[in-house]
């Protein structure tokens, strides 16, 4: 009974953290911040997409990723004023990359058919999401580079090239350190010529590099992993690197992508989270009470426009995300079915 009390009382909680959201993201000037969400629609009964894209601009959400890009979704967001990233799952990268014809196809049907007045404000095609996931083997290393290539070829083809641009999103795993410094920071050595390709032709297009960031995903993989440092409100250990201070891992990690980045070149190439968040169900580290305590360090940290210590400023990331899943593989672990703000049928 008393466990039951305490799920009740630390749901209600987040419903009110929830309902705090709009109020959060309206107080944050456009200049100083910038904060989209995912919108997943792996759920047994999806909401109708004019209701979500109502949910979104009711809590002041300006930016939304999707991770496909079917056209009831998409046409759903014309003239709501709402930046867009549209997705092309793994399982097309194949085809994609085979046959040029296919990407210009891909293009018109997904992309310039919502371009008209009051239209979609598309800005970001992502090409794969996390292809380069080490749990995939190496699946994807062939096509995701001639995929991306024809995908930015066809936008600009289609006159569309200087406004929307080709991405990858990906996991955190395609770099690494040697040590727990951020400085020690690299490309994944199996993968290390393929991303600086990758990257060329990315700071070649004057696009972004869009990374995930999980802190959850750090505490969940390492029981030795300390506790406070997956969180921003202090209180654990510190890293000392080269005179920068890091307090929590998301700092750290993303300041290893920096340094990655600048080893190679591309000292000021944009960086995208394209996923954080926090699971409030399915493990001993997953529910309402520390998801809240990782989302209100996070956004006060978002709110100061304090950035990382390499990169001081404004960040651009993208909550993962609006909705629970149900649907969704539950092979990682029963959480992922949980990273919503919401529910799968849209209660907080």
């Amino acid at each position: 009974m008393l466990s039951q009390l305490a799920q009740t009382m630390a749901r209600a909680g987040l419903i009110a953290w929830a309902c705090c959201l709009a109020m959060f993201l309206a107080s944050i000037h456009p200049a100083s911040a910038f904060i989209g969400v995912n919108w997943g629609t792996m759920a047994s009964h999806p909401l109708p997409p004019n209701i979500v894209v109502g949910m979104l601009k009711d809590n002041g959400v300006t930016k939304v990723k999707l991770f496909d890009a079917d056209s009831w979704t998409v046409s759903a967001l014309a003239g709501s004023g709402i930046e867009v990233i549209v997705g092309i799952p793994n399982n097309q990268l194949n085809r994609l990359s085979n046959r040029y014809r296919y990407a210009k196809e891909w293009v018109k049907e997904n992309v310039t058919t919502h371009l008209y007045n009051g239209g979609v404000d598309i800005r970001y095609v992502a090409v794969g999401n996390e292809p380069f996931l080490k749990a995939y083997n190496g699946s994807n290393l062939k096509t995701l580079f001639p995929a991306l290539q024809n995908i930015q070829k066809a936008l600009n083809e289609a006159g569309v090239g200087d406004k929307i641009k080709a991405v990858v999103p990906q996991n955190a795993d395609v770099y690494d350190a040697s040590s727990n410094m951020p400085s020690d920071g690299d490309f994944r050595s199996d993968i290390k010529g393929l991303m600086l390709d990758i990257n060329q032709f990315l700071h070649d297009n004057n696009s972004p590099f869009v990374v995930n960031i999980y802190p959850f995903l750090s505490l969940y993989e390492s029981s030795g992993f300390p506790y406070q440092f997956a969180f921003f409100d202090g209180g654990g250990k510190t890293i000392n690197d080269k005179g920068k201070n890091y307090d929590n891992v998301f700092d750290a990690n993303y300041d290893t992508l920096v340094w990655t980045l600048k080893k190679h070149g591309f000292s000021n190439m944009k960086i995208i989270v394209g996923e954080i968040g926090w699971p409030t169900e399915g493990h001993r580290y997953a529910n309402v009470q520390i998801a809240k305590k990782f989302y209100d360090g996070f956004f006060k940290r978002m709110s100061a426009n304090k950035g990382t210590p390499l990169r001081p400023g404004k960040l651009d990331v993208y909550l993962f995300g609006l909705l629970d899943e149900d649907q969704k593989s539950i092979e990682p672990g029963f959480f992922e079915r949980h990273w919503g703000i919401f529910r799968y049928d849209g209660q907080p």
